[in-house]
């Protein structure tokens, strides 16, 4: 393998190829990565201490324009800078923060969504039990984020599912199957501006009539001091909701692919249910389904020994730092008994992701059920993964699947 085959910037390495290999590649060998793109290009950091450290140091890696490649809509600036919790920096990033967390991420919060992903999740399960089996990535993965959505947004079922399909669109703009006929950049700004539509209504519909919803508390937030904006209102439902219908999705369908390329470790999880915590955080380790963050640097610094000028995009690759071999004894073992696990799934720091916390309960109550049930499965068709380098994604995961 050279760095001519290895384009962080693209899709099909991730929906056709091999990343892991590309990671350990890079690791090796480039560390510090230049990867061109037909509008420039951006530094990729793939070992653990680099990523670590950029988590860390927010004075030097500024998140303020934007977490994701390519900005926003015409845009190399997201127009979010400054208003979205991830696309800030301190000191409004933690005062910001705090406002986020206590409209969304409070206990009763947390009940809620725990109440919602228990009914979903187990409605989803029976069905497909007693089909026989089904498509893990739309009937089983998208009952996580409907039953979160369901409990902290209040969503009836028919919107969450809306939701869902918005945001399923933003992150995979470039796949075929949400893009169709339009082109990645006009699917981007039409699911983008769906999704605000969307909230906006919603947003109104609270103001009439308030409850203890995310949304509602959000009208009635203040950061710093001074009420939460329209836009910032707007920008982190967005936040809050992509985040979420997407990450815990993606982590449920690949998980139950490393399980099939895993038999041995899924067996030993149903006979020894008190390894649920340790697998569930290796699950997290292995799958990496956010596999990246973007950063631009404030002023120029070195490196590993490479020139990095102020300005530069520099990209932290999750999925690649949490199979460092210098960090992670055997990394390249799924192990479901492996403790200590610091991997960098959530991010590090100030960043750290505030959803995390969700995507835990989540990811405990469906393998929990899994393990209960003694649940079985088998392909029965072809894993189609999606077309995106920012979300690991299966898009379609047919199964037989039975209750042993």
């Amino acid at each position: 393998m050279t760095t001519t085959q290895i384009d962080l910037g693209g899709t099909d390495l991730f929906a056709n190829g091999d990343p892991i290999e590309a990671y350990k590649w890079l690791r090796h060998n480039a560390p510090v990565y230049w990867n061109p793109t037909p509008d420039g290009g951006f530094w990729a950091l793939t070992k653990y201490d680099d990523v670590a450290e950029a988590y860390l140091n927010t004075e030097v890696y500024s998140s303020a324009k934007g977490t994701m490649l390519g900005g926003s809509y015409r845009s190399q600036t997201d127009t979010a800078s400054g208003q979205m919790l991830i696309a800030t920096d301190a000191p409004r990033h933690q005062h910001l923060r705090r406002s986020v967390h206590n409209a969304g991420f409070n206990p009763l919060k947390m009940d809620k969504a725990r109440e919602g992903v228990t009914a979903t999740v187990n409605a989803a399960l029976d069905k497909m039990v007693a089909d026989g089996g089904g498509d893990w990535a739309t009937d089983i993965s998208l009952a996580l984020p409907t039953g979160v959505l369901l409990g902290t947004m209040e969503l009836p079922l028919e919107k969450a599912s809306m939701l869902q399909r918005l945001t399923r669109t933003m992150i995979g703009f470039r796949d075929s199957e949400y893009r169709g006929d339009a082109t990645a950049a006009q699917t981007l700004i039409r699911a983008q501006v769906d999704i605000f539509e969307f909230f906006y209504d919603l947003i109104q519909e609270r103001r009439e009539n308030p409850g203890e919803d995310l949304i509602s508390l959000l009208t009635k937030a203040e950061v710093n001091g001074e009420p939460m904006s329209e836009s910032e209102i707007l920008y982190n439902c967005m936040n809050v909701a992509v985040g979420g219908n997407e990450t815990t999705a993606h982590t449920s369908s690949y998980s139950i692919m490393t399980f099939l390329e895993h038999p041995d470790a899924y067996d030993r999880l149903l006979a020894h249910p008190e390894l649920l915590p340790t697998a569930m955080e290796e699950l997290f380790r292995w799958t990496a389904t956010n596999t990246y963050v973007q950063r631009h640097v404030t002023r120029d610094i070195v490196i590993r020994g490479q020139e990095v000028k102020e300005g530069d995009a520099v990209t932290l690759w999750n999925s690649s730092a949490n199979r460092d071999e210098d960090v992670f004894p055997d990394a390249d073992v799924f192990d479901i008994t492996r403790n200590p696990n610091k991997h960098l799934t959530f991010g590090l720091g100030r960043h750290h992701c505030i959803g995390a916390v969700v995507a835990r309960l989540e990811m405990e109550l469906l393998l929990g059920e899994m393990v209960k049930r003694g649940l079985r499965f088998r392909l029965a068709g072809e894993v189609e993964k999606l077309h995106s380098n920012f979300a690991l994604g299966i898009r379609h995961l047919p199964l037989e699947v039975w209750a042993s």
